[in-house]
């Protein structure tokens, strides 16, 4: 210690070993910067390789929903492996995650109504008397419910949220324009034993599908013709027209000539003055007066309802006696237990139970009755139709006003809620999933567009998260 006083001393003005000192600390000094600077670049290189890790992670779960949404139309396998992929994306991607603001948006009845009706299903399995397998069974059909606080999040932050709609219409074009070649051609078909003009699936989802595709691009002929752009206006009727005639003459569900109907309706009141929606109802009606008289199919589709209901009076099994049956059976389950209903995964047992001693029609077993209301009332009462119904109506209070967000969100919910009079379509798998990424990539547009509109105004951060139900800051 004290060679080291006696070197600082020796090294001071005037000292004697001041020449010889002097230059080992300028040495020492200049090493220091260096070594400060070398420090703030290698740090400034941390920062910017860590944001191209996030920014990466990030593209990476916004395609993996994109193309969930074009596999939707195709493969129920490939959906499911892309939502645990994107799921684990998330995982990784916790750090970035503003948890403040995500759990306040948790309490949004966006978000609120749909946990809780995950919730009842989850609590519903404590007091059902069936196995553990039919109680799983019955509550997996919920379990996707609980992906929409995630989806708003996630695309309330991302810009580029209507590639997920640009990938559905796309894959749904391509599902149409095989439609009709494998009408043509049966032999050409994915699969054996399906419908003439059904590749994959089903008719009842590939209707679903085509019926939203019809209907959401229809505004968009109006707006490209008034901007001029002819070719993308030709382009979006070519698609429409495509849509509506393979309903139309090659294979459609009977729910769409319910849901479609309204979903026009639903358009001509967003988007049409008083004079354009009378002419448009007008042209409507001639359009399928026209489709009845040259449609054969449509025809017989629709002169089944009177057959059908005749074989159910018969006591013989087919698609509008089934309905019926189940509707008058499920209706009596609701009555015996009208407050908290028999509990998750009991629909089959009760059919089981009544099916004791009965053949025919009346002796069928089912797990759905072919209704959302009653799939929910005879297994969690008059309260689980209630945050049913608060659920349908906060997301159709989410989509108010115009915009493709508002246009694309208010179809899904309005479509699922028409056709779940007919089938328990919150709980199949294409239309629950429709509703799922419909309503959860365009909520999250709207949310993300409340945001920046609020920060734009100069609004506190905090408070805009607070209105707009998301949060403030992240690299998802």
């Amino acid at each position: 210690m004290n060679e080291r006083f006696n070197q600082v001393r020796d090294s001071a003005p005037g000292s004697p070993l001041e020449p010889t000192l002097r230059p080992r600390i300028v040495r020492g000094t200049n090493m220091t910067e260096a070594m400060r600077r070398s420090a703030g670049v290698f740090g400034w290189a941390a920062a910017v390789a860590s944001k191209c890790r996030w920014g990466v992670l990030s593209l990476e779960a916004n395609l993996l929903v994109v193309l969930a949404a074009v596999a939707l139309p195709w493969s129920t396998s490939a959906v499911s492996i892309l939502f645990g992929f994107w799921l684990l994306t998330l995982v990784r991607l916790l750090p970035t995650f503003d948890y403040r603001a995500f759990l306040h948006s948790l309490a949004s009845p966006i978000c609120r109504w749909p946990l809780a009706l995950v919730t009842l299903g989850f609590v519903g399995m404590l007091w059902v008397d069936v196995s553990w397998q039919d109680r799983l069974q019955g509550f997996s059909p919920l379990a996707k419910l609980l992906a929409l606080p995630l989806l708003f999040y996630h695309f309330s932050l991302w810009p580029r949220s209507a590639w997920v709609f640009g990938g559905f219409l796309i894959s749904c074009a391509i599902l149409m324009g095989l439609s009709w070649i494998v009408w043509f051609v049966p032999d050409l078909a994915l699969a054996s034993g399906r419908s003439p003009g059904v590749p994959v699936k089903n008719y009842i989802d590939q209707s679903q599908e085509f019926a939203l595709c019809m209907v959401a691009l229809t505004p968009f002929i109006l707006d490209f013709w008034k901007q001029g752009r002819y070719v993308a206006a030709l382009a979006c009727a070519a698609l429409v027209l495509g849509f509506f005639a393979n309903m139309a003459f090659v294979v459609s569900a009977r729910a769409a000539l319910i849901y479609v109907p309204v979903l026009v309706a639903v358009f001509a009141f967003s988007h049409l003055d008083r004079r354009a929606a009378t002419l448009l109802f007008a042209g409507v009606v001639v359009v399928v007066a026209t489709v009845w008289f040259a449609s054969p199919y449509l025809q017989a589709r629709i002169g089944a309802f009177a057959l059908e209901y005749h074989d159910y009076q018969q006591n013989i099994a087919a698609s509008t006696g089934r309905r019926i049956e189940y509707w008058q059976k499920s209706l009596g389950f609701f009555v015996d237990a009208p407050l908290i209903g028999h509990g998750t995964g009991s629909t089959r047992h009760l059919f089981e139970l009544a099916a004791v001693g009965q053949s025919g029609l009346a002796g069928e077993i089912t797990r759905n009755p072919h209704n959302q209301t009653l799939a929910v009332a005879v297994q969690w009462g008059i309260v689980g139709v209630a945050v049913l119904y608060a659920m349908w109506i906060a997301h159709l209070q989410l989509f108010r006003g115009q915009g493709l967000a508002n246009w694309i969100g208010l179809l899904v919910v309005v479509q699922n809620l028409v056709s779940s009079l007919f089938n328990a379509h919150l709980f199949d798998f294409v239309e629950g999933w429709m509703y799922v990424l419909g309503v959860g990539v365009a909520g999250g547009m709207k949310l993300g567009a409340q945001r920046r509109r609020g920060e734009s105004q100069g609004a506190p951060l905090g408070n805009v998260s607070a209105v707009a139900g998301v949060p403030g800051r992240s690299r998802l």
